[in-house]
């Protein structure tokens, strides 16, 4: 009789996770494993009722994804190489940005509480929400930016388009940083709390200044974290969806065509659901060589430090 409350004390924790798991497995699981099956069918607009008696292709969808010759691999190819610019600038940015606010911010002065919930009012703001101000603010006649820039500043021969060419992918950017780098300088910030202040005491009276104190204690104490920041950055980044669906819709410029709105336009606007598919499991494929390389890398470096 005493080892059933035992049991039950055990058990309790893998039943309360339970719920948890079942929602994982119906809203990720379920669909992927679904997405795979797709990608060896020829499923178009026509089999999607029946999506499960569409004729098999096998691989089909993925020699027409990966031959760089044809359109629909060239297109990918280039989508692939603006979402790698994309995600390596923004990730630089979001780090570079976060550090040096979380830096700041650690030293005691009036109002440094108001900066910090300045600093971290874009990563609380709703992701529609913000993005479509910043449509509003990238209008071409109408826009705060252009507004500023040529009226204002005169830097700027004429009003440029931001939602459009080139220079899409610097509007995309910009967006993209200001709503993410919070979450890195949120991080780092917590990071900040647990170097000592005995360091930084003792590295003064050596001589060190702000600069040395920084190479020398801040970034290798932040390593692990920054490790993880890091990695967590580019997933975000490189999976971004919502972001460029609600700053140029459906269809977003050619300097902008993130993989993420590439694959959507291919499944959901030319109902080519096979290909869109097989795009989708190999950015799956991508992704996981790319965190598993990673986390390798890291380990050993950090096993190499160590020694």
């Amino acid at each position: 009789m005493r080892g059933r409350p035992r049991l039950r004390r055990a058990g309790l924790p893998y039943l309360l996770l339970l719920p948890a798991l079942l929602l994982e497995l119906l809203v990720h699981l379920v669909p992927m494993v679904i997405g795979i099956v797709m990608s060896f069918k020829e499923l178009t607009q026509l089999q999607i009722a029946h999506w499960g008696a569409a004729p098999w292709k096998a691989l089909g969808n993925y020699r027409v994804t990966v031959d760089f010759d044809a359109p629909v691999g060239a297109t990918l190819l280039h989508s692939f190489a603006v979402t790698c610019a994309f995600s390596v600038l923004t990730v630089g940015l979001c780090w570079l940005l976060g550090t040096a606010a979380a830096i700041f911010l650690q030293e005691n002065f009036r109002g440094r509480g108001l900066l910090r919930a300045l600093f971290l009012t874009p990563y609380a703001l709703p992701v529609y929400a913000a993005v479509i101000t910043w449509a509003f603010l990238f209008q071409r006649d109408n826009g705060l930016v252009n507004h500023v820039l040529h009226d204002q500043l005169g830097l700027t021969g004429d009003r440029p388009f931001w939602l459009l060419g080139d220079n899409s992918f610097v509007a995309l950017l910009v967006v993209s940083v200001w709503k993410t780098w919070p979450f890195a300088f949120l991080v780092v910030m917590a990071a900040l709390q647990s170097i000592p202040k005995d360091l930084y005491e003792a590295a003064a009276l050596d001589g060190a200044g702000i600069v040395r104190q920084i190479r020398r204690i801040t970034l290798p104490s932040l390593r692990p974290i920054n490790q993880v920041l890091l990695l967590v950055l580019f997933l975000w980044s490189f999976n971004d969806f919502n972001t460029p669906y609600v700053l140029f819709g459906k269809a977003a410029p050619e300097a902008a065509d993130l993989l993420s709105i590439h694959i959507y336009q291919s499944s959901f606007v030319t109902w080519n659901f096979g290909t869109g598919s097989a795009m989708s499991v190999l950015l799956l494929l991508f992704l996981l060589v790319v965190t598993a390389g990673y986390l390798l890398a890291t380990s050993r470096g950090r096993k190499s430090a160590d020694a």
